[in-house]
């Protein structure tokens, strides 16, 4: 049995689940359009749209290790509710910048400035939530 928990963390576990279907969504996307392409492992280059595919899955594992860490060090140390807010946010930006990147690599910038926005957000929500808590246990 689970003990007692913030209800805004729950929040925060489906977001985190969230971010892994999305990033699922990607890995599916790759092997999709490398079938359709006729272009198979390990060969990681011979169509554009096979190589934004790509990208769109590596960048999202990128971002997706400093996310789920800043989201939850944000919703445990600062507040759920805020926290939750900018997963959520991240979870758009990263959508438009898969969907744009898709289209075309210029069309991902929007998607990645959303994303990174609500990921320093969330840094620096983790850290104001540590500073204070240091001053309080001091």
């Amino acid at each position: 049995m689970v003990g007692p928990i913030e209800p805004g963390l729950i929040w925060i576990g489906w977001i985190s689940l969230a971010a892994l279907v999305l990033y699922l969504a990607t890995c599916i996307g790759v092997a999709r359009t490398r079938r359709r392409h006729q272009i198979f492992a390990p060969a990681m280059t011979g169509h554009p749209e096979v190589e934004r595919a790509l990208r769109v899955q590596a960048n999202t594992l990128e971002q997706l290790v400093p996310f789920l860490v800043a989201l939850w060090l944000c919703a445990r140390f600062w507040e759920p509710l805020p926290a939750a807010v900018l997963g959520v946010v991240w979870l758009v930006g990263r959508t438009l910048y898969a969907l744009g990147y898709y289209r075309a690599a210029g069309r991902r910038g929007p998607g990645f400035v959303i994303g990174m926005v609500a990921l320093v957000a969330l840094i620096v929500g983790a850290a104001i939530g540590l500073v204070r808590l240091e001053l309080v246990l001091g």
